[in-house]
């Protein structure tokens, strides 16, 4: 079974930054795009950023210039550097990656996400 463990979420202060880890472990055979959504209370899941197995990020308009989404392929991993914090980023950060186990069949997998709170 393939598995995504996020990680990296905290309290911190507007202005302030946060760098979120995601891993994924099990049968891969190979991953896809990785993302990071979040959602706050109210509100629907939405894509904060993404990044292409080639590399190619995309990030929603709200977050560009302030975060960096980057992958390490030889980790399996994803992460979200998150600069010059905002009340307005705080939400659950869910990791999302399209992977294909070893069965060569691709699906959404996602991890339990964690909390990022923004306050002062």
């Amino acid at each position: 079974q393939v598995q995504l463990v996020d990680s990296g979420g905290g309290l911190v202060q507007p202005g302030g930054s946060l760098k979120l880890s995601c891993a994924a472990s099990g049968s891969i055979f190979s991953i896809y795009g990785m993302n990071w959504y979040r959602q706050a209370p109210g509100k629907q899941r939405a894509l904060v950023a993404g990044i292409t197995s080639s590399g190619t990020t995309t990030y929603t308009d709200s977050v560009k210039g302030r975060f960096t989404i980057s992958r390490d392929n030889s980790k399996n991993a994803v992460y979200l550097q998150m600069n010059s914090l905002k009340p307005e980023d705080t939400a659950v950060y869910l990791c999302n990656a399209v992977i294909s186990s070893t069965t060569r069949v691709a699906r959404n997998y996602w991890g339990l996400g964690t909390q990022v709170t923004v306050s002062s």
